[in-house]
């Protein structure tokens, strides 16, 4: 059984001489863009539908809601992947970039003309949609700018000061709310800022050479159309005929489908079912805590996930992770209260980040270049999936105040079925 894999760097170069590399700099800082953006937009757009008091939202709506912000991958995921193994990336993250910039202000209208239902989140579909877009195609191109022997460490780098963005955009979302209000008016405000992260995103990427992110080579059939209705296809055969990545998936599908079902938990706690306790506060403010701690969780995996894969192994490392993050959740989640549930996001997103980093480098390192965003369009399809059946499942039965030791349970379990399913699938041959 492989544990490491060609993707495990050898040593460390360091986020000093990984920045000198120019391509490298230009591709990170257009990551760290959009998913600034996505921050302020996702947060706005909670903000709107959960904490604003000219709404109502109970757990089934919450539910819909994130739906409307993980399954549009689901429906272009097919497209995405065969195009970016068609087209060339750099126009690819241009293009994509700026039709984000101007969904976002459809969004922001839609929510200021108080706007509910099926027109909201149709809109929100289309940039959530994009941005996924955008993602694998950022992660596609990371093999281009930085050797094989390095992507772990890469992929630590830009993956995690990048999710690290996403909360520092959540929380300029939280001040702009307080600075323009609570009402539809002042969260169409919020929503709308988020337009500066892709029209900035869009202008860093026109700045890369034509070829310059891939693909360098095309393995798809001459029509577009028969290309694009076999992308899933041709990613679900690569995967699973190298058995780390299809392992290393199977861990991280359990992980969201854990995280999912906690995350409405957390949800409907802040909102209903907790007070503030101390200096630890409930509602919107709660969620801003939450997410700076699972912020810290996340900027501890990017600085030892390399070093655990060099320690451990790639299975040592997902494996303890998965057995790390069902531990916490029964010692931390099960007493519901505030300090417990920021210690515990604290660990999950620190586990999940692991798993995270680890899958990333085995499709970068172990699935050639001319398939390699039909993976990644595949594994995005699948994570989404996952974790919005997993709210579902928990909203049907979750009770408005958020308060379910059984689902804490379920989702402990969760976490350890993933790693006895890495574990068989790494096995294979």
């Amino acid at each position: 059984m492989t544990t490491a894999g060609p993707a495990t760097a050898k040593h460390h170069l360091g986020a000093r001489k990984l920045l000198a590399n120019a391509d490298f700099r230009r591709l990170f800082t257009t990551r760290l863009a959009g998913q600034w953006g996505d921050g302020v937009f996702q947060a706005g757009l909670a903000g709107a539908v959960l904490f604003n008091p000219e709404r109502h939202a109970d757990p089934l709506a919450v539910a819909a809601g994130f739906a409307v912000l993980l399954l549009p991958y689901s429906v272009v995921g097919p497209f995405a992947g065969a195009l970016l193994d068609r087209w060339d990336r750099r126009r690819v993250l241009l293009v994509a970039n700026l039709t984000r910039a101007v969904f976002i202000l459809v969004t922001a209208a839609a929510v200021g003309a108080g706007l509910d239902g099926v027109p909201l989140y149709a809109a929100a579909l289309l940039v959530t949609g994009v941005s996924r877009f955008v993602g694998s195609g950022l992660s596609a191109s990371l093999p281009h700018v930085v050797g094989p022997d390095h992507l772990v460490e890469a992929n630590a780098f830009v993956t995690t000061l990048g999710s690290l963005t996403t909360v520092l955009g959540a929380g300029c979302a939280v001040g702009l709310r307080g600075l323009f209000g609570e009402g539809d008016g002042g969260s169409a405000w919020t929503t709308a800022c988020a337009v500066v992260g892709p029209l900035v995103a869009a202008f860093l990427a026109a700045r890369f050479r034509r070829g310059a992110l891939g693909p360098d080579e095309v393995d798809e059939p001459s029509r577009t159309v028969t290309a694009v209705a076999m992308g899933l296809l041709d990613g679900g055969r690569a995967a699973w005929r190298a058995p780390a990545v299809a392992a290393s998936l199977a861990g991280l599908l359990a992980h969201r489908a854990a995280f999912g079902a906690s995350l409405l938990l957390t949800l409907l706690l802040m909102r209903n079912g907790l007070e503030d306790f101390g200096p630890f506060r409930a509602g919107l403010a709660g969620l801003g805590e939450v997410a700076l701690a699972g912020g810290a969780g996340l900027l501890l995996a990017g600085l030892v996930t390399d070093r655990l894969v060099a320690l451990f192994g790639r299975s040592g490392a997902i494996c303890g992770a998965l057995g790390l993050a069902a531990a916490a959740q029964l010692a931390l989640g099960l007493p519901m209260v505030l300090p417990t549930i920021l210690a515990a996001s604290f660990f999950l997103t620190f586990a999940g980040q692991v798993v995270k980093l680890c899958v990333d480098a085995s499709v970068q390192g172990d699935i050639g270049d001319e398939v390699r965003g039909r993976v990644f369009a595949l594994y995005d399809t699948l994570f989404n999936i996952v974790q919005v059946v997993a709210i579902s499942a928990a909203a049907a039965v979750v009770p408005l105040d958020g308060r379910s030791p059984g689902l804490i349970i379920a989702a402990a379990f969760t976490y350890l079925v993933g790693a006895v399913a890495y574990l068989a699938l790494a096995r294979r041959r």
